[in-house]
């Protein structure tokens, strides 16, 4: 560490308040949705944009920040993203209908930044040793916070008013503006270029449709005009990008750089890891909050379900949020000795244990509960070692851009599970009711998400070449015994 500069464990800790501030909110608005339906005077549909219009603009975002971060300073882009994450905070907490509500969350977006800026801060600023702990802490913050979100959000939905969701956002997110701006050292690697307009331009459009068609496909009907026009649409301007970006001198994300083994193996991976993990924020509160017993007619019942309230719901998920904190920095750890694509094919397959677990064994509180630590340790494993191995396949000057082309990868194989899991549980209904799902539809959907975590178990392992994997155990030992 050069002389003069920050410690990197006060670092570290600045960036997991910035990580824990953005992931909280991600999440703590999933509870409220009934609350904000009544008070603000709308309707299922459009109340439900509060979240998607925030998944849309981080997924956009995310990217476009991190590639402004290799050009221009990643302490400098860390900030203001988190400026203008606080300045949506603030305006959801005021807003007046539900049209300012979803353009206050939309501002808030641009807050998915934070984990790929801080991924190349880290990557530039600690020692070699201690890169991956500290990606592995950064990474479980992102899984920690969204569980604690909920808890935190059903205590709050109980007690108050759902703008307090917002308030205590914005305190967290203001001491992380003040403390990243004060104490956090901006990078010495910059990679100084114009911005590339056009790749950013058509990679957004071609992401926003793509990401708009799989949310809404469910409610608009998947054979929909609307549907299949934006599918049309995501295709041809990603293809575009495609093409646009290996004809610029200086692009918006380097195709080539995506088509490296260590970085195309380890994308796939997050795709399929997104589609398996939908189940622990979804599926889970969903099951435990059904009224168990109740009385649909004069034969039938609901043979599933724990009645719990949402401050109780989120309860359920506390365990995996703890597994999850600790089992980033342990990954870190084994990936140092190991190669990090081992840790993420343990945590795949620890996902694919809780899932099944969960669609054999679910008629006692105590069993969706003692799925869940290895449910949130997976997750954990699998979080830090995809930046890692993300992380270490790129140069210093391209880490945002490609951490924030993983996150999004994640992100659109969460969408996708997240529809499957939907699709699933309409499609298996008790007869007699009002589409009430049947306890079938939750087994196969806790199975196809084991099934899918099994394949990302498998594709992690051909991430790095057997050979390369040696090899760098050779250089860590190596540089172990210079130390």
């Amino acid at each position: 560490m050069a002389e003069g500069r920050q410690h990197y464990n006060v670092t570290l800790a600045i960036l997991t308040l910035a990580g824990t501030a953005f992931a909280l909110q991600q999440t703590m608005v999933i509870p409220a949705l009934p609350a904000l339906q009544h008070d603000l005077h709308t309707t299922t549909t459009w109340v439900t944009w509060v979240l998607t219009v925030f998944l849309l603009v981080a997924s956009v975002a995310t990217p476009v920040l991190g590639k402004l971060g290799d050009q221009y300073g990643k302490g400098r882009l860390l900030t203001i993203t988190l400026a203008i994450f606080l300045a949506g905070c603030i305006g959801a907490a005021a807003a007046w209908n539900i049209w300012s509500l979803i353009a206050f969350r939309a501002v808030q977006g641009a807050g998915g930044a934070v984990f790929p800026l801080s991924f190349a801060i880290i990557r530039d600023e600690f020692p070699r040793e201690k890169m991956g702990i500290a990606i592995g802490l950064i990474s479980a913050v992102f899984g920690v916070g969204g569980g604690l979100g909920i808890v935190l959000s059903g205590v709050i939905v109980d007690h108050a008013s759902w703008r307090w969701l917002f308030i205590v956002g914005s305190i967290a997110i203001a001491a992380a503006v003040v403390l990243v701006h004060r104490f956090v050292p901006e990078s010495p690697v910059k990679t100084p270029s114009r911005v590339d307009f056009v790749g950013a331009g058509l990679m957004s459009v071609g992401l926003i449709s793509m990401l708009l068609a799989l949310t809404e496909g469910e409610n608009w009907g998947w054979t929909s005009g609307r549907i299949l026009a934006l599918a049309t649409v995501a295709v041809v301007f990603l293809v575009a990008w495609g093409f646009a970006e290996l004809r610029v001198a200086e692009p918006m994300v380097d195709m080539r750089m995506l088509a490296r083994r260590q970085v195309l193996f380890t994308n796939v991976t997050a795709l399929v890891a997104g589609f398996a993990m939908f189940g622990s924020f979804v599926l889970v509160p969903n099951f435990v909050e059904t009224p168990h017993g109740l009385s649909l007619s004069v034969h039938r019942l609901v043979d599933y379900g724990f009645d719990a309230s949402a401050t109780k719901a989120g309860l359920y998920l506390l365990p995996s949020s703890v597994a999850l904190l600790f089992a980033g920095p342990i990954a870190g750890l084994i990936g140092r000795r190991t190669g990090s694509k081992w840790p993420l094919a343990i945590g795949m397959l620890l996902v694919a244990a809780a899932a099944g677990s969960l669609a054999l064994w679910h008629h006692r509180p105590w069993q969706v509960l003692a799925a869940m630590p290895v449910l949130g340790a997976g997750i954990g494993f699998a979080f830090a070692a995809m930046a890692t191995l993300i992380t270490e396949a790129v140069r210093p000057t391209e880490t945002g851009v490609a951490t924030g082309m993983n996150t999004v990868m994640r992100t659109v194989g969460g969408v996708i599970g997240g529809q499957v899991g939907a699709a699933l549980l309409s499609a298996h209904t008790i007869p007699g009711t009002r589409g009430i799902p049947s306890v079938t539809g939750f087994t196969v959907a806790f199975g196809i998400s084991a099934v899918a975590a099994l394949v990302g178990a498998g594709v992690a392992v051909f991430v790095t070449p057997p050979r390369l994997r040696r090899r760098e155990r050779l250089v860590v030992a190596t540089t172990e015994v210079a130390d």
